[in-house]
């Protein structure tokens, strides 16, 4: 597998991890100003499921970026790398995605927990994605003949 479709994969499942606690924040009524999926969708004017879809889809663009660009990301783990990269996607969320949604600078109109509510999410995120990611760059079983093990990235 190349690293592109390993930072996909990477990506999706960081994406699917913070799906779960979107829906649960959801269930548990944390914030329900908040609504991360459903505000894009009335942004855009598209069906929550096309919300949705689009979520996932940059969730996992996210992911192909961090393998084009992870490597230059400060840390020397590729988990310290996902949550430099994490707090990033959180910074220009706050800085352009909430105010183009009308949730003003760092989403304060929605109360002064919510950007630390979506900071949470994002390093999660990030967590998820580096570690993901890192696991598929180690060497996994051994190579054919020549005794090395291989990575599953390369």
């Amino acid at each position: 597998m190349n690293r592109y479709f390993g930072g996909l994969l990477a990506g999706w499942s960081a994406t699917l991890a913070i799906s779960i606690l979107i829906l649960l924040k959801r269930q548990m009524g944390l914030e329900p100003q908040l609504e991360l999926v459903g505000m894009p969708a009335q942004t855009l004017g598209v069906g929550i499921e096309a919300a949705w879809f689009i979520h996932v889809l940059i969730g996992t663009t996210w992911g192909f970026l961090f393998a084009m660009f992870g490597e230059f990301l400060p840390g020397k783990h590729w988990t310290v790398r996902g949550l430099a990269f994490g707090a990033m996607a959180w910074l220009a969320m706050m800085l352009w995605i909430m105010p183009m949604a009308g949730a003003g600078l760092f989403g304060l109109n929605f109360g002064f927990i919510s950007p630390a509510t979506t900071l949470t999410l994002h390093l999660v995120f990030g967590l998820v994605l580096g570690a993901t990611y890192g696991w598929l760059s180690k060497p996994h079983g051994r190579h054919h003949g020549h005794g090395r093990r291989r990575a599953v990235l390369h």
